[in-house]
């Protein structure tokens, strides 16, 4: 039930993240997967701190594996407008 409740994690920040519109790109796949990818490390890491584990429901291990998520989305969306922008400027000059 830990992997559910990390899935529900991941889907939930994904959903969120895609009603943001700064840096959102037009495919949705690459986030997907690297939100689900990364839903599925930081429960491991979650389960190796004792905060429920894969088969257990913690409530402990849903907020680290929901907040983790959100740092990764985010990250994610500040690569792609770093690069959108530097992009811009070098077509400028």
């Amino acid at each position: 039930m830990g992997i559910v409740l990390w899935m529900v994690c991941a889907a939930a920040v994904f959903f969120t993240i895609r009603n943001i519109r700064a840096g959102r790109p037009a495919g949705w796949i690459v986030e997907l997967f690297a939100i689900a990818i990364g839903a599925l490390l930081l429960g491991g890491v979650a389960t190796a701190l004792d905060f429920g584990g894969w088969d257990t429901l913690d409530w402990r291990g849903g907020i680290f594996v929901l907040l983790g998520s959100f740092a990764i989305g985010g990250a994610i969306r500040g690569g792609r407008l770093f690069t959108r922008r530097r992009e811009e400027a070098e077509k400028s000059t």
